[in-house]
């Protein structure tokens, strides 16, 4: 349906779908807000909130420094930014159209053009927010020191990667069971709101307590990144690696669920909802 073949070459079909991923990205920033600016300021803002949210808890509270000797705030925004950059991935991709959308049937869109496309447009919203908040905090307040800046990135990436995996699961699921993957997508947040590991340190647990971080692999990535943001802080109980198994072996569980459920789409399906 609103198909035009046409010949082209491999470099011309990457063009194609680089400019469509393009074009896809700017339509679902401005999704949120007409103006891209005011969107990105939106999610500043959603990110200065829980900061200060947090950091008003543990004041309270009196654990100012969480075993770490450094910068309290830097310990909080290393939380928070990869937290919301996880959890915001998995929300965006497990929100993308499924095949009976009327948007799948104008070639050369296709689902995984819109996958990409909301994937990166997260990345893209996170990465900008994080740049602002700490140029804004380095100039105004004081300048913030972080030990190996190309490790910590990288932790960000793999935040994104992994939120993205699950949320490509949750993508798979909601065609055959929307309403329990909606469900279990808010389980998924509220769990890791207690036990991503984002107001604590992994060398500070022991091994009773461990074992209900252990199993999330965004734990794992904000207690690694801690361990590049800081100097004195090296991470024992944690592990990158597994964060990026567990992300591969996700996308691919997702991306079979995917492939699968679009070999029996239907328009009927949304017909007694």
């Amino acid at each position: 349906m609103f198909y035009f073949k046409r010949k082209q070459t491999l470099l011309g079909s990457a063009f194609t779908t680089a400019e469509l991923i393009y074009h896809a990205v700017v339509r679902g920033i401005r999704s949120n807000h007409a103006n891209a600016v005011i969107a990105i300021i939106v999610n500043i803002v959603q990110i200065l909130a829980l900061v200060t949210v947090f950091y008003l808890i543990m004041t309270m509270l009196g654990t100012r420094v969480a075993k770490i000797r450094g910068n309290f705030i830097l310990f909080l925004l290393s939380g928070v930014f990869l937290f919301l950059t996880h959890i915001k991935a998995v929300s965006a991709v497990a929100g993308v159209a499924t095949g009976n959308n009327p948007m799948m049937l104008h070639s050369p869109m296709n689902m995984m053009v819109a996958l990409l496309a909301t994937a990166f447009g997260s990345l893209y919203t996170q990465l900008v927010s994080i740049l602002v908040i700490l140029f804004a905090y380095s100039v105004i307040i004081e300048p913030l020191e972080i030990q190996e800046p190309g490790g910590a990135f990288y932790m960000l990436i793999l935040a994104w990667f992994t939120g993205c995996a699950v949320g490509v699961v949750f993508m798979a699921i909601k065609p055959w069971f929307p309403g329990t993957s909606e469900i279990l997508k808010n389980v998924y947040r509220r769990m890791n709101m207690i036990f991503s590991g984002k107001m604590v340190v992994g060398n500070a647990l022991g091994g009773f307590m461990l074992s209900f971080f252990a199993w999330n692999p965004l734990f794992h990535i904000i207690d690694q990144c801690r361990g590049f943001v800081f100097r004195n802080y090296f991470p024992r109980n944690s592990s990158w690696e597994y964060a990026v198994w567990v992300g591969l072996a996700l996308l691919m569980i997702g991306l079979l669920g995917i492939f699968y459920t679009r070999q029996h789409v239907s328009a009927s399906w949304g017909a007694r909802r």
